[in-house]
């Protein structure tokens, strides 16, 4: 379970360490900050599977995703006594993105390349700068296991430091460069454990939606993130998942109903039963409410829990009456993973923060950057990033 994340220089947050929990809320206004926080998490993703640099390109390049602000805000400044202005910069320009978990923490720091010696026409590709993998709550020199400095990587070995690459390729991570099971095992565990997150982001329930189209059918023990899979995901919780729940699930949202899967010739479709109804409905007969609801039973109650599992907005297309059963659903996912929560609903946000383990995390806008309301600087977790 992750303990920690860090973040500085990310478009709104210039400066934020936040401690987690087993179910996290992350809640505030419009324009607070909430998807930038989501986004980061989902860049620090990114770098266990090589796409950080082309995620940072679809967002405008690593100059529109830094921070705009100055490098330090006065009090002054901050209480309007004087203006918003640049300062003599202390530190070199970079975005840096980490964590710590209960075994490792992890820490990158992307910046801008130096001034090409030969014509390319990649020159604002950022390059990581440094990276360092460690043991315990925080990083300290003693407790670091990798070491990535430019093109170098170290592995500590006893009170030494072994060289596993001096020729690192400045644009990817460590994680996709270095694969060796044997020097660099605690490389390989946090490369695994970041690529296991999950993110679920605005399921489609449109009448083209994927999710209602009868689809050939394989066990699925991972719902996919369009949704395409639903009926092959339910049948596979059905046979290797917890099947109680899932019925049970479905009746919490809807009493007397019933949820089944039709076969025909490998395609899988699937049937919802009311009461009331003489006939089952199809899915592509349900309403984007009930449909979107029977996506996120299916996505929470997978056979294969991921350590880490993110929503954002999960309340999208969903009838407020709805919101109690789906705080519910996510409260018992998060007895099998650490679960974040993005939301803006009042009643989802009421009954998650009711739940016994949730840890609520409300952000706010002050001086145009993102803060954790109530946080002030000895609130926060001991939190160090590498050195350049």
């Amino acid at each position: 379970m992750l303990k920690t994340l860090a973040i500085a220089n990310y478009r709104s947050i210039r400066s934020l360490v936040v401690p987690l929990g087993r179910l996290n809320l992350i809640t505030g206004a419009n324009g607070s900050g909430k998807s930038n926080f989501y986004r980061a998490l989902r860049l620090l993703a990114e770098t266990a599977g090589g796409g950080v640099v082309g995620a940072l390109a679809r967002e405008g390049g690593l100059t529109s995703a830094l921070w705009a602000g100055p490098e330090r805000i006065s009090d002054a400044m901050r209480k309007g006594e004087a203006p918003i202005q640049g300062v003599v910069r202390q530190q070199p320009i970079g975005l840096k993105l980490g964590f710590a978990g209960e075994d490792f923490g992890y820490a990158m720091d992307l910046g801008f390349p130096p001034p090409p010696q030969a014509p390319t026409a990649f020159a604002l590709d950022p390059e990581f700068k440094r990276e360092a993998i460690w043991s315990g709550p925080f990083l300290r020199s003693s407790n670091v296991l990798v070491d990535r400095r430019g093109p170098l990587a170290r592995v500590r070995d006893g009170r030494q430091w072994r060289t596993l690459s001096d020729h690192l390729s400045a644009f990817e991570s460590l994680f996709t460069q270095v694969a060796d099971p044997e020097r660099a095992p605690e490389a390989i565990r946090v490369r695994e454990l970041v690529r296991a997150w999950r993110f679920y982001d605005h399921f489609r329930s449109d009448r083209e939606a994927p999710a209602r189209q009868a689809q050939m059918g394989t066990r699925t023990v991972v719902l996919g993130h369009d949704g395409a899979d639903l009926a092959a995901a339910w049948q596979t919780i059905r046979e290797i998942g917890d099947s109680e729940a899932l019925d049970a699930a479905v009746e919490d949202a809807f009493p007397g109903a019933k949820v089944d899967i039709s076969l025909d010739g490998g395609r899988f479709t699937l049937m919802f039963s009311q009461h009331g109804l003489l006939r089952p409905l199809s899915a592509m007969e349900l309403s984007d409410g009930t449909l979107r609801y029977l996506l996120w039973i299916a996505a929470l109650h997978t056979p294969r829990p991921p350590p880490l599992m993110v929503l954002n907005e999960p309340e999208t297309s969903l009838h407020p009456d709805l919101l109690p059963a789906l705080a519910r659903l996510i409260a018992h996912a998060s007895r099998r993973s650490q679960v974040w929560v993005v939301s803006h609903a009042s009643r989802l946000i009421a009954a998650l923060e009711a739940a016994p383990d949730c840890h609520s995390i409300a952000l706010e806008k002050d001086v145009s950057q993102t803060r954790v309301v109530g946080q002030r600087t000895l609130d926060e977790p001991a939190w160090y990033w590498p050195e350049r």
